[in-house]
């Protein structure tokens, strides 16, 4: 008798299969701790019973207006609740989540709300401006076919209240009047299929146009559930909102927060005071931040900072590399800083550099230097790897042969939104091509060697600008450092730094720039010391990374360095 395959076949049905979503998240939360906080945003509280009640409004108040499958939401704000309940309430509408960076100029802003067609957009009242700009070079584009969005205003008690008069009597609709006329009851409805949309977000591409990732319920349930694990965070966490909510969805932690009943600590402006008054004020026990923000906490001046912690501080960084001194500084300092790396690509970070409880017994500066590498994939990330450019195949893991990190897995993005021309590139060879080189070690843990394209070739050799950086951070007078190539009439190209110098530092530039290549010429082999060093302020993106095609091209105005000794 052949024997059936029974064991398989057994079909989904409506008891045994729901699409995965984070939603979901938040009605449990309001039904284990309705009376637990949920937002803290200066002198306004929300429990998660008013946080699910005020989402339900929002969703069913896009509803009552249209918006939801195939609608994109544009919200333009900081860390306020408003852009925490749209991480819940657009999706409830079925609609799609656009968290558009604060920092960026008008033009980008309307070339994003253009591309993504947002069918509302809403805005913190002191960005209202932008928003308007923004559209008014939209409608000028389009030559009389400009439909205009549905605008809301977000108000808040420490803005002008007069900027606010002034974006309702411009015709937006202010987004608590907004919520009233939202059912508190509505009977929201959860995606028939989990690769339906939840977000998207424009990479701050530094050359071409951004790209708009999409990313699906699935991947950001998948990721939500990852990041919390991985991290080791409590249910009841403490999470002090200093990344922005609009850079790859907070790292998919709005969703995570709502998954473990914790509580979320707004902040409006990001400075070392308020990390550390939020520290003692309300027991926080969790942030994120790119190491530029962590630079601040270390370097704070002593009036700023509440030292010793009253406990622990988890940290998680990412978004450049971390310099070893800056990881080193922070766990001087309490701080439990875990590492991580990713790309709005992956909902975030998805690589991990997972401590290991034999590293503790290992110098500090030791642990600072394992510490520094981007690690092991997220438990919600199948496929991590670095592969040779030209053969496809995988490096040997010797840390030193250099190849592209690729990603495959669930949590990966969809792909860009009207760009197949880039999906073909970026999903090439079954891979997500992150465009990033690296090193896999012995113990298989993975190190972001550069860009392809920061490399410095210097005489037939590859230098690491990111490496040098790393030795430049450990002079005492430098607060922030960038390596680019310069044409170089000897060597091809040779490394240029531009250093931001701390507060007090000596003010004789030559004898600076000199002591700094004799510093270097102790720490590195000859050919990566820098051969020229420029003093001043870094030019940064919206995002806060150093924007290095800047500084290559006056690198490049420089004119190459005349022939030198060396």
């Amino acid at each position: 008798m052949a024997v059936g395959n029974d064991i398989d076949d057994l079909p989904k049905n409506a008891a045994n299969y729901t699409a995965l979503t984070p939603l979901w998240f938040l009605e449990r939360a309001a039904t284990v701790h309705p009376s637990r906080a949920s937002l803290v945003h200066g002198s306004v509280r929300y429990t998660w019973h008013q946080t699910y009640q005020r989402c339900l409004r929002f969703a069913s108040a896009l509803s009552r207006l249209s918006v939801g499958l195939g609608s994109t939401v544009a919200v333009i704000a900081p860390n306020v609740p408003a852009i925490y309940e749209a991480h819940f309430g657009v999706p409830m509408a079925g609609a799609v989540l656009n968290s558009v960076n604060i920092r960026l100029n008008a033009q980008t802003i309307a070339f994003l709300l253009g591309h993504s067609s947002s069918a509302v957009v809403m805005v913190d009242q002191e960005y209202f401006s932008l928003a308007e700009e923004a559209l008014k070079i939209i409608e000028e584009k389009s030559k009389g076919n400009f439909k205009p969005p549905i605008l809301i205003v977000i108000g808040d008690e420490s803005c002008d209240p007069n900027v606010l008069e002034y974006a309702l009597g411009r015709g937006a609709i202010e987004y608590e009047k907004f919520l009233e006329t939202g059912d508190p009851e509505f009977a929201w409805k959860p995606p028939q299929d989990e690769w339906q949309s939840i977000a998207l977000g424009y990479t701050s591409g530094t050359t071409a146009s951004p790209k708009g990732v999409v990313l699906s319920h699935r991947g950001a349930y998948v990721m939500s559930m990852s990041g919390a694990l991985i991290w080791g965070m409590n249910e009841g966490a403490v999470y002090l909102w200093t990344l922005p909510m609009f850079h790859c969805n907070g790292w998919c932690y709005p969703w995570s927060l709502a998954a473990l009943c914790g509580t979320n600590i707004c902040l409006r402006q990001v400075t070392a005071k308020a990390v550390y008054s939020a520290i003692a004020k309300y027991g926080v026990t969790h942030f994120c931040a790119a190491p530029v923000v962590l630079n601040t906490i270390v370097n704070a001046s002593p009036e700023d900072t509440i030292l010793p912690l009253p406990h622990v501080v988890n940290v998680m960084t990412a978004g450049a590399a971390p310099p070893q001194s800056v990881l080193f500084a922070m766990s001087q300092k309490g701080f439990r800083v875990t590492h991580t790396y990713g790309l709005s690509e992956t909902y975030g970070p998805s690589t991990v550099c997972a401590w290991k409880p034999e590293w503790n017994s290992l110098p500090p500066e030791t642990q600072a230097r394992l510490n520094a590498r981007q690690g092991v994939r997220y438990i919600g990330l199948e496929f991590l790897d670095v592969i040779d450019t030209r053969t496809k195949k995988p490096v040997p893991a010797d840390g030193k042969t250099i190849g592209e990190i690729v990603f495959g897995g669930n949590s990966v993005m969809k792909g860009y939104l009207k760009n197949p021309k880039a999906n073909e590139e970026a999903f090439a060879d079954g891979w997500f091509h992150s465009g990033d080189l690296g090193v896999k070690h012995p113990d298989n843990y993975i190190e972001i060697k550069d860009r392809s394209k920061d490399i410095i070739i210097s005489g037939g050799e590859n230098i690491s600008s990111l490496e040098v950086e790393n030795l430049l951070y450990l002079h005492p007078a430098v607060l922030e450092a960038s390596v680019v190539a310069r044409p170089d009439e000897r060597w091809g190209e040779s490394p240029c730094a531009f250093i931001t110098l701390k507060q007090g530092a000596d003010k004789d530039e030559p004898r600076l720039a000199e002591d700094i290549m004799k510093f270097c010429r102790s720490k590195m082999p000859a050919y990566w010391v820098p051969k020229s060093v420029i003093f001043g302020p870094l030019p940064k993106t919206a995002t806060g990374k150093i924007q290095k095609h800047i500084l290559r091209a006056k690198a490049k105005e420089m004119g190459p360095l005349k022939r030198s000794k060396l």
